[in-house]
């Protein structure tokens, strides 16, 4: 197969552009560094000024500020709503706006730009573990900044509450409720007043697709750890807002009555006990105790954020409303672009399970949909679950072909054990002769999501660590990096180390799994790798150990359920990504204003529950009116795009099959290994009844790799404990480097660790 044809067979990873066009001018030049660095700072000024108007939005300057903004504005068609709106939601979505301007423009997949992303402060921020024991797990030097931020803004505002709450009881005449109970009422007030501002930060994370994500590079699976902290953060200011008020009504002796009031005008008190005790299943069932032992519980009990966020609206009215509504609404459009993607049932190329009890899916997808191999995938089957989604790390890289992508699934619950079961039951069958009832896996995808950048591609030195399934993601990494090599495509990495530990040596197999399982000498002559396998609960080979290393799997079972994995996802097209948001932005708008124009206005509705309930409707009828219109343009476009890709791969066949090139590839791995080729299995060691030693596989590895003028990328994926471990150690070589402590290596290991495999 000649290297043009290969290319057209395993095509392009998302690294190229978010949506497959080429940015930035001719290959290998580099974009306009003026307009990247304007927008850049266009998007910092506008979020800076967002989060200083919410930091110092308690002391009286910030406040005549306001109130000044507030006259100035509220005589508009929008009334109030539309100027806290402008004030403290609008900036967020303008922020949003830019962002697809920014990634359309400049594609990310700049191999010689990342390199120099690596001797930037703010990235060694990222990759700097400060804190690796603790509540907070293994955090980062930015991740600990932000902690303190937002400590810091709860305690001082808090604060200044308190002290001009006290200031301000001492003005009152003579009214009908004592000191305790006027303080609790002001001081309950205050603490819904930072949580709301906490609750606009605390759906931003969560929206997997999110632009936001894709523009600082989060990926979803850290994103996670910071919407469980503001979470956490949020309801526990609600609660105590909640508590302050209860406190009150039964010092009034009035406790009953106040929790069922449904006023007009004002705070409707009966739909702020709905949405706190809401809030309150879902922060009891995500604790980590009860979300790993009952993770359905958790996982049913937290889709009442519905119930949380439309009774909240009810309770404060739309002004209040909006102070937080503008990440909401990113959140509604995130949400329903998923539900969109989710529902097309997707064909499985090949289910089958291994000895060792993994299962593994390759789904069918379109050439179309781009991800790396730091990407991971939302994965629903029906005959299991119509609501439970898990997510999956891919196992393949986007280099091993255009139409598929793999996952790895351990069996550790009941979701995978009945998976299991059904594809054995199935592989039964079919060694008894009898056929397997097409469809009984209806499979639903959501994703790929993931890291923007390739973190594995930056370093021309790479760790990988892995704990048992852990090492899903690395067979991905491993094959991208082979094949990137083939082809001659950017690829940093020269020396790479795989410290893996299992429990069972049967686990070893899953190796087989890597598309590339031959390394050709023209590969290993540029790329030097290490596989170190450790087996913890066995002390000494098997007597099988000579079959360890073979494929094992058994023969996978083709699904056929009518479609590929959809496009419609918010780290795809950025085109159509930008077109959605910009449509949803302004039907919004648009509803709002018509409904204060007809509605509102002409039959005068003056609730505010009532007000708040036509504010949540606007927005959802901006995300799925003309939204849902462009989602439908979408579909058909990225539906055209697929047949389009059947046709040109068919019309590709042809010619490969007349020429002989099919057996001209089978004979590749024979010509490589008469070459001085090297096989995976022959590049690893096994150790038994030991775990690795980082603090000297580190030191030696950094020691090959040219000491300390080498940096070092670390990934880990496997449970808390290993990434804790990792990290400690990633954190001495390089607190021994910057502080002189004698070491045997001073290389600079930046550290990032990948965990969402289940």
């Amino acid at each position: 197969m000649t290297p043009s044809m290969m290319a057209q067979e395993r095509g392009e990873p998302l690294l190229q552009s978010g949506n497959g066009a080429a940015g930035g001018g001719a290959k290998g030049s580099p974009p306009p560094s003026l307009a990247r660095t304007v927008l850049k700072v266009l998007m910092w000024a506008v979020f800076l000024t967002w989060a200083a108007a919410i930091f110092f939005y308690p002391i009286k300057p910030a406040q005549a500020a306001f109130e000044g903004w507030m006259a100035a504005t509220k005589q508009s068609l929008f009334g109030i709503t539309g100027s806290i709106f402008l004030a403290f939601s609008a900036p967020i979505l303008i922020v949003a706006a830019l962002a697809y301007v920014y990634i359309s423009a400049f594609p990310s997949d700049h191999i010689h730009v990342e390199k120099n992303k690596l001797k930037t402060l703010c990235f060694r921020l990222w990759t700097f573990p400060v804190l690796v024991d603790g509540p907070f797990g293994v955090v980062s030097a930015v991740e600990f900044i932000g902690i303190v931020l937002f400590i810091v803004y709860v305690v001082y505002s808090m604060t200044y509450y308190a002290v001009e709450s006290v200031s301000l009881i001492s003005k009152f005449g003579q009214i009908s409720l004592t000191y305790s109970e006027l303080l609790l009422y002001i001081i309950g007030l205050r603490f819904g007043s930072v949580g709301l501002f906490c609750m606009a930060f605390l759906f931003l994370p969560v929206s997997r697709g999110s632009v936001l994500l894709r523009l600082i590079d989060i990926p979803f699976e850290h994103a996670t750890r910071y919407h469980v902290w503001l979470g956490h953060l949020t309801m526990a200011l609600f609660t105590l807002h909640g508590l302050c008020y209860v406190i009150a009504w039964s010092l009034e002796g009035n406790l009953l009555g106040e929790l069922a009031a449904w006023k007009e005008i004002g705070v409707a008190n009966l739909p702020g006990v709905i949405s706190l005790a809401a809030g309150l299943l879902m922060w009891v069932t995500s604790l980590h105790p009860v979300r790993k032992t009952y993770f359905e519980l958790f996982f049913y009990t937290h889709q009442l954020y519905i119930i949380f966020v439309v009774f909240l609206a009810f309770h404060v009215g739309d002004f209040i409303f909006s102070f937080s509504a503008g990440p909401i609404f990113l959140f509604m459009l995130d949400r329903f672009l998923r539900f969109w993607q989710s529902r097309a049932k997707v064909d499985i190329i090949s289910a089958s399970c291994r000895p060792c009890g993994t299962v593994e899916l390759v789904f069918s997808k379109p050439a179309s949909l781009r991800y790396n191999a730091l990407s991971f995938i939302f994965v629903q089957v029906r005959e299991l679950s119509f609501l439970e989604w898990h997510p999956f790390s891919v196992s393949s890289s986007p280099m091993d072909g255009r139409y598929h992508m793999s996952i790895l699934i351990k069996v550790l619950g009941s979701w995978t054990e009945k998976l299991r079961g059904i594809i054995t039951d199935a592989q039964e069958q079919g060694r008894n002769g009898s056929e397997s009832e097409t469809g009984r896996i209806t499979a639903c995808v959501e994703g790929p999501y993931g890291h923007e950048s390739p973190y594995h591609l930056m370093y021309e030195n790479l760790i990988l660590v892995a704990g048992g399934i852990g090492i899903s993601p690395f067979l991905a990494i491993l094959s991208d990096i082979i094949h990137r090599i083939e082809e001659g495509k950017p690829c940093m990495p020269k020396n790479v180390l795989v410290l893996w530990s299992v429990k069972k040596s049967n686990e070893l197999s899953l190796l087989s799994a890597v598309d590339a399982q031959f390394i050709s000498s023209s590969v290993s002559d540029k790329l030097h790798l290490d596989i170190q396998a450790f087996v913890t609960q066995e002390s000494q080979p098997p007597l099988e150990e000579g079959i360890v290393g073979d494929d094992q799997k058994a023969t996978g079972m083709f699904v056929k359920n009518g479609t590929t994995m959809s496009g419609l996802v918010g780290t795809g097209n950025n085109f159509w990504a930008g077109m959605y948001f910009a449509a949803s932005t302004l039907g919004f708008v648009l509803a709002y204003a018509l409904a204060q124009a007809y509605y509102v206005r002409r039959l005068n509705v003056f609730a505010w529950w009532h007000l708040g309930l036509v504010f949540v409707l606007c927005m959802a009828a901006g995300v799925t009116l003309p939204g849902g219109l462009v989602v439908l343009l979408w579909h058909l476009s990225e539906k055209r795009k697929a047949e389009d890709d059947r046709w040109d791969a068919a019309a590709a066949a042809v010619p490969r099959a007349q020429d002989g090139e099919e057996e001209a590839e089978q004979t590749t791995n024979g010509a490589d290994a008469a070459d001085g080729g090297v096989s995976l299995a022959a590049v690893k060691t096994t150790r038994y009844g030991c775990r690795p030693q980082f603090e000297a596989e580190f030191a030696a590895f950094a020691e090959k790799a040219g000491g300390g003028a080498a940096d070092v990328g670390v990934l880990v994926c496997g449970p808390l404990g290993l990434q804790a471990s990792v990290a400690r150690e990633c954190r001495s070589h390089n607190l021994g480097r910057r502080g002189g402590r004698r070491r045997r290596a001073g290389a600079v290991f930046h550290f990032n660790s990948h965990s969402f495999d289940l």
